[in-house]
């Protein structure tokens, strides 16, 4: 192809300062340090959103990780009465389990007791349980390491405890603990507290400690009959098909239960916000801490077009003798840095979604070829690397780093906009 045809060809399908901006981008320059500011520039925007896109990905991988753990023993959504007390928990159930978003509905007994094995004596949360309902709305069988919830037979004196609890009181399967009801009951001698032995049926570890080492599950007969309950419950446990719709399904169902009687909802929003806040005020720090490697890599741009505007001053001069307006050159070299930043976020992009979406596989074969264990399991619950990829944090990182590109080139091509032809030849 002729230059005569090329210039022809750029004019038909390609602006002039396109055409002029490519051609600067990808011509041999015979100052080479600034070819090699121009790659680190590249190189350091992708290593940025590469960096950026795993990070986050990991981050959210933790958070839903952490989210299931959580939510596979805590509810989406609680009602319960005054006082604590729910009397008619049947017909409450019936009314909310045909609601729209609810899968399953369970009622319980929560109450505080102290488990004792000899001289080892832990305090703990108690909660009784139907086994049935319970496994509509919790997701406890995935977790057990030992026997079934279904082991909780009413009249049995059966209990559940975290694989921690157990190790506290250094009992196993089959073996006896004493549980102490806080609430005493009168007897000549005074007040003493409620006491009966269970049996171990089962252990469970989700991986939250303040699960695994302070919960005890237990029969609902036989926590109402120990706790005097009677007919009432603690509440209703509820789980939803969208954990997310909890707020709005809790506002909904309070409407609708307000004319029976006064009803107290809860969602897992409020019972681990501060949690899920940690979580995500930690999402968004690491966010801005890696776009900062960006925003260097952006700004290397700027002296990357500062000697490249030095380096051309006899092109402007003469482009600007034929005609060229100042905004026509200032775009001329915003398309080259430009150019840059596109570039260096595109492979970024695609080495950050590969790393993510294979930080599987990655992460397991740099342990077997070091030898090293990053999450070890005798350290760490989560001993897996999680990873999820939302295209939104994609979005967002590979939009912020074509501004923040665009943003470094502004300077530099105004200042070439506005050199003096005269001045620019005078030594040339």
């Amino acid at each position: 192809m002729t230059p005569n045809f090329s210039m022809q060809f750029s004019k038909i399908f390609l602006p002039f300062e396109m055409f002029v901006g490519l051609r600067y981008t990808k011509a041999k320059r015979k100052n080479h340090f600034i070819s090699f500011i121009s790659l680190t520039s590249m190189i350091g925007i992708g290593l940025g959103v590469a960096a950026l896109i795993v990070v986050l990905s990991v981050m959210n991988g933790f958070q839903e990780e952490l989210r299931s753990r959580i939510l596979g023993v805590a509810s989406h959504l609680q009602i319960t009465g005054e006082n604590n007390l729910l009397a008619d928990w049947h017909g409450v159930s019936a009314l909310v389990e045909n609601a729209s978003h609810v899968r399953g509905a369970a009622p319980y007994i929560m109450a505080q007791g102290m488990l004792a094995n000899g001289q080892a004596v832990q305090g703990a949360i108690i909660r009784g349980v139907l086994p049935d309902y319970e496994e509509k709305v919790a997701d406890l069988a995935s977790h057990m390491k030992a026997g079934k919830l279904s082991d909780l037979k009413s009249g049995e004196f059966g209990i559940v405890l975290g694989v921690e609890l157990a190790e506290s009181l250094g009992v196993l399967m089959g073996d006896k603990v004493v549980l102490m009801a806080p609430q005493g009951q009168f007897t000549p001698t005074g007040i003493v507290p409620r006491i009966k032995q269970f049996t171990v049926v089962g252990l469970f570890q989700v991986g939250m400690y303040e699960y695994d080492s302070g919960l005890a599950l237990i029969h609902m007969d036989d926590a109402s009959k120990l706790y005097r309950m009677g007919d009432n419950v603690s509440g209703i446990r509820l789980k939803l098909d969208d954990l997310f719709l909890a707020p709005k399904i809790s506002q909904d169902l309070g409407n609708v239960l307000s004319s029976s009687g006064n009803y107290f909802l809860t969602d897992w929003t409020q019972e681990h916000a501060n949690f899920f806040r940690a979580v995500q005020m930690e999402k968004r720090v690491m966010f801005i801490i890696l776009a900062l490697i960006v925003a260097v890599a952006a700004f290397n741009i700027v002296s990357t077009l500062v000697m490249a505007v030095t380096d051309k001053r006899s092109d402007i001069a003469i482009m600007r003798t034929f005609g060229a307006s100042p905004g026509s050159i200032m775009a001329i070299f915003m398309i080259q840095g430009a150019l840059i930043g596109i570039i260096g976020t595109v492979i970024g992009s695609l080495i950050g979604i590969a790393v993510a979406l294979n930080i599987g596989t990655i992460v397991p074969f740099i342990e077997n070829l070091f030898h090293v264990q990053f999450l070890a399991k005798d350290v760490y619950y989560i001993s897996e690397l999680p990873s999820h990829l939302l295209w939104s944090d994609v979005i967002s990182i590979v939009v912020m780093s074509f501004i923040l590109s665009l943003v470094a080139t502004l300077y530099p091509s105004w200042k070439a906009s506005k050199m003096n032809p005269a001045e620019a030849l005078r030594y040339d």
